[in-house]
């Protein structure tokens, strides 16, 4: 019997059976959709994760006081003093692979324009903050060097500051808030960024020069955290280790001995920012799976219940010449088109779900076309896996007892 006659029979036998035949599919479709939605979701994530990473600086590098926390053991305040103006200097001018450094110290409070107020952070940083940050000022212009070497009382506004503190649209350039009781003339206004990838607002944030914050505001003389830039994401390595050796040898530190600083990069962010991502999707790709496991499982139950109710017909096909492959064949390709038929729209769902997700909730997706194929492709593996033995049972019945049967 050749393919055309078995695709014609096993059509005529799942149109016999409509709604049984669509119901059995739902499995499969239920878990082709999941699949592909789980995947696109993790992925977009993945991707959006990389977009913001590499906003912020791909090859940033974070100086912090105080060696890494063992155990959650809180740091001493000596501990979080270790960072000095010497050492900013001493990495802006010894650090061949460093393009750029900046000083940052920080203090949150109330920013106060008229009868309007917002809470805030101000950070206090260098000119090449913003480069390291990839951060752009939108209007007026950044403070100068003069600026840092007078502590001059002047700053830099975030655009949900200054939609907050200028809710009328009054164009904030030279005009003169408050933090706390001390004034602040804006010079500039930033170029929005938006959320995070944690969610956290960009944009809610007001610069101004390091020495301004030390002085005037927290009255130390130390520093509270470094940022920097290498040269290239590919030498952010050797950036490290000449920081590591700069800070080492400042500090005084003997050979052995424990570094009383820390030093993060956005690739180990990305990293475990990533390695997490691709857990959580693995996972969702697992359970949604199931739901494919379960499709085949309906499978195989629907081709027993269909083998059973067409043995006589078994019989008579095998008594005019039938051979028992020609029946496998027949059993088979009905699993095969119920599954494959259930693969395809599963895939259109998976789709209009990953669209509808995107719309309705915000959040990335991008699907894969290795997602849509593997999908594909283990829907019809688990029509073959599952299809086969009742296959095999319809093949291996004996002709005289299949035709006797009632």
């Amino acid at each position: 019997m050749n393919i055309a006659n078995l695709l014609k029979i096993a059509f005529k036998a799942l149109n016999n059976n409509k709604l049984r035949c669509f119901l059995t599919m739902l499995g499969i479709i239920i878990g082709v959709g999941s699949v592909i939605t789980m995947l696109a979701i993790g992925q977009g994530s993945k991707d959006s994760i990389k977009a913001q990473i590499s906003e912020m600086g791909s090859n940033m590098i974070m100086i912090h006081p105080g060696g890494d926390r063992r155990g959650g053991v809180r740091q001493s305040a000596d501990d979080m003093q270790t960072l000095k103006m010497a050492d900013y200097e001493a990495i802006a001018t010894d650090a061949p692979s460093v393009s750029a450094v900046s000083p940052s110290v920080n203090s949150a409070g109330q920013f106060i324009n008229g009868n309007n107020n917002w809470p805030s952070s101000l950070y206090g940083i260098a000119p090449s903050y913003l480069d390291i940050r990839k951060v752009k000022v939108a209007e007026g212009d950044m403070f100068s060097d003069q600026d840092i070497k007078s502590a001059a009382k002047v700053c830099l506004l975030g655009k949900t500051v200054v939609d907050n503190l200028f809710p009328d649209g009054t164009d904030p350039v030279g005009k003169t808030i408050r933090f706390n009781k001390i004034p602040l003339t804006v010079v500039g206004v930033l170029e929005a960024k938006g959320t995070n990838s944690m969610g956290m607002d960009q944009d809610d944030v007001v610069l101004a020069p390091y020495t301004t914050v030390m002085k005037r505001v927290l009255a130390i003389d130390y520093i509270q955290s470094l940022f920097a830039s290498a040269l290239s994401e590919e030498m952010t390595d050797d950036a490290i280790d000449e920081v590591t050796e700069i800070l080492r040898t400042n500090h005084k530190l003997a050979p052995g001995a424990d570094d009383d600083f820390s030093i993060r990069s956005q690739q180990e962010l990305s990293q475990m920012m990533n390695s997490t991502s691709d857990m959580m999707t693995v996972l969702l790709a697992c359970i949604a799976g199931i739901s494919l496991l379960v499709g085949g499982i309906g499978i195989m139950n629907i081709m027993y219940v269909s083998v059973t109710e067409r043995t006589r017909e078994i019989g008579l096909r095998m008594s005019i010449g039938a051979r028992g492959r020609d029946i496998l064949a027949q059993f088979l390709i009905e699993a095969v088109i119920i599954s494959v038929s259930g693969g395809i729209i599963g895939v259109l769902l998976g789709g209009l779900a990953s669209w509808i997700v995107n719309v309705a909730a915000h959040w990335p997706v991008s699907i894969q076309l290795y997602s849509v194929v593997l999908s594909f492709a283990v829907c019809t593996v688990t029509g073959v896996f599952f299809g086969w033995y009742p296959a095999q049972k319809a093949a291996n019945l004996d002709p005289i007892e299949a035709i006797r049967y009632e």
